[in-house]
C-alpha cells in the first residue's frame, strides 16, 4: 500500500493525501474519506519519508538521573502526558548519576536529531552548559534553575524554611542531614532554606549537627545512626528527601526514640514514601507533575519557533502528618 492507492481508493488527487498526511488544510469530506481508507488498510506512512519531508523525527528526548525515583517518575508521566497528545514519542536516556553519560546522550539525541530535550536536572556544570551552548535542537531544562535556559523548578529554598519554622515551633536543638551541594535544588537551595529560617529565629547551627546522605533510604538510616551517636540531644531533623527521612525515621525506632514525642522529623517531596511510613511523614509537596507539563509546554513552543527563554518556579504545600505531631 502506497500514497497513490490511498489517493485512489479515496477518490482524491495524490497531493491531498499528502497533505493530510503531513497536517495541512483538507476539505471536511476529502479528510474523512482519506482517514477511511487510512483505517480500514491499516496503512502508515514511511517514518522516514515523513522525516525527509518535515524535518521532524516526532521524536522526544528525555535524560533523568534515575529511573526508580517517585518524584521523577511523576515528571516523566506529566512530559509524556503533554507531547503525546501532540503526536510525539519520548526516549528515556537514564543515567545513573553520571554526568558523563548525562553528556554523552546530549550529544547522541543532537546528532540524532530529536525533536527536542528535556534535562531533568541535578548538576549542571561548565561543561553542561558548554553543551547546551552548541545544541541544534530545542531543549528545556525540569527540576533545576539555570539562568539564561528555560527552566521549570521549585522554590526548594522556601519549602525548607516553612518545614523548618513548623520543627522550631517544639524544638530547640535541630539537626540536618542534607544532599550533596552541588545539586543546586534538593542540596544547596534546601539547606540555604533550613538556615535562613534557623537564623530568623536566634537559633545558631553547629555543622557537627548536620550530615550529607546519598538518595536513598538505606543513606538516610545510616547519616541519621551517625548524626545521632554524635548528638542524642536532637529533638527536631530536617531531611532533604522524603527516601532519607524514611532511613532516619527506621533508624530513630530502632534506638527507641519515639517521633515525634522525642523527635521530629519532616522530608521534601511528599512522595508516596511519606503516607507508609511509621509514624507517617510531614513533608513539602512539590508539584512533580505540573513541573513535567510545563516543561513539556514550553519545548512544543520551542520547537514551534518560539525562542523567548522561560524560567518558571512552581510553589509548595506543606502537607503536616504524625511525624510532627499531627493526628
Amino acid at each position: 500500500m502506497n500514497i497513490d492507492e490511498i489517493a485512489k481508493m479515496a477518490g482524491v488527487s495524490r497531493t491531498t493525501v499528502s497533505r493530510y498526511l503531513n497536517g495541512g488544510y483538507v476539505g471536511v469530506e476529502k479528510k474523512e474519506r482519506i482517514g477511511e481508507v487510512i483505517r480500514k488498510t491499516g496503512y502508515r506512512p514511511s517514518a522516514q519519508a515523513q522525516t525527509l519531508r518535515t524535518k521532524k523525527t516526532g521524536q522526544i528526548g528525555v535524560i533523568l538521573p534515575k529511573i526508580n525515583s517517585d518524584s521523577i517518575s511523576e515528571m516523566v508521566e506529566g512530559i509524556s502526558a503533554e507531547l503525546s497528545a501532540e503526536g510525539y514519542f519520548l526516549l528515556l536516556a537514564n543515567t545513573e548519576n553520571d554526568e558523563r553519560a548525562e553528556l554523552n546522550y546530549f550529544d547522541i539525541f543532537n546528532r540524532n536529531k530529536v525533536d527536542g530535550i528535556i534535562l531533568i536536572g541535578t548538576v549542571v556544570t561548565p561543561r553542561h552548559r558548554e553543551v547546551f551552548s552548541k545544541l541544534s535542537v530545542p531543549f528545556v531544562v525540569a527540576a533545576q534553575q539555570v539562568s539564561g535556559v528555560s527552566c521549570v523548578y521549585f522554590d526548594d529554598y522556601g519549602a525548607a524554611y516553612a518545614l523548618t519554622e513548623l520543627l522550631l515551633e517544639k524544638g530547640k536543638v535541630p539537626g540536618y542531614i542534607g544532599v550533596r551541594e552541588d545539586d543546586a535544588a534538593a542540596g544547596r537551595a534546601r539547606r540555604r532554606g533550613f538556615l535562613a529560617a534557623l537564623a530568623e529565629h536566634g537559633t545558631e547551627f553547629d555543622p557537627s549537627y548536620g550530615e550529607t546522605a546519598l538518595f536513598s533510604m538505606q543513606s538516610g538510616y545510616e547519616q541519621a545512626a551517625e548524626l545521632f551517636s554524635r548528638h542524642a540531644d536532637i529533638d527536631s531533623l530536617f531531611c532533604a528527601t522524603d527516601q532519607i527521612a524514611a532511613g532516619a525515621l527506621l533508624c530513630l525506632k530502632g534506638m527507641g526514640r519515639r517521633v515525634p514525642d522525642d523527635v521530629r522529623v519532616v522530608g521534601v517531596g511528599d512522595g508516596m514514601i511519606s503516607r507508609v511510613t511509621s509514624p507517617t511523614l510531614t513533608s513539602a509537596h512539590l508539584y512533580y507533575n505540573e513541573c513535567g507539563k510545563k516543561a513539556a509546554r514550553i519545548l512544543l513552543e520551542h520547537i514551534g519557533g518560539d525562542a523567548v527563554v522561560q524560567e518558571i518556579r512552581l510553589g509548595f504545600q506543606i502537607v503536616e502528618r504524625a511525624s510532627t505531631g499531627m493526628e
